[in-house]
């Protein structure tokens, strides 16, 4: 048979309740079950319904992760963009070689192919990256994806005086 509520639990009920404690905290530390623990709040007139806090937390926390998705997004970015202005550059190489294992560099016009194609693939993965952080908000993406490396490319013949 269940042993009956006291005055003492109502008390402790109210005062754990006060504290931030949850019903299962309560009904643990008290030793009673979950439905006698809301049976007591009741009659108290208090309540463990939290609906509302839970979820202005939640949309606080998914507002901050959104926010450092686009920062994030913004920072994949500025890597594609600087890699991308690469392709037609100037580069440097360097080698370590011959026996005494000197080390020597030297400038090309621009990258090698290979090279070309590497910087490539790192534009492509950072925008493509930073586009399944931030999605684009019109339908498909493809008109914005379409004005991002058309501006991209534009920027980048404007600096090397490919038109």
């Amino acid at each position: 048979m269940a042993r009956p509520v006291t005055d003492e639990d109502r008390q402790r009920v109210r005062e754990l309740h006060a504290a931030g404690k949850g019903r299962n905290e309560i009904a643990t530390e008290l030793g009673r079950s979950g439905r006698t623990i809301s049976s007591i709040a009741k009659d108290l007139g208090i309540s463990f319904a939290r609906a509302s806090e839970v979820r202005a937390a939640t949309e606080i926390r998914q507002a901050d992760l959104a926010n450092r998705r686009a920062r994030f997004a913004t920072t994949l970015q500025d890597i594609a963009e600087r890699e991308a202005a690469k392709i037609n550059a100037r580069h440097t190489y360097f080698d370590w070689g011959g026996k005494d294992h000197d080390f020597d560099t030297y400038e090309a016009p621009e990258p090698t192919p290979a090279d070309k194609r590497a910087l490539m693939a790192t534009v492509a993965t950072a925008v493509d990256r930073s586009l399944k952080l931030v999605p684009p908000t019109d339908g498909d993406g493809s008109g914005e994806v379409g004005s991002l490396l058309t501006s991209l490319f534009d920027r980048l013949r404007e600096r090397h005086g490919d038109h």
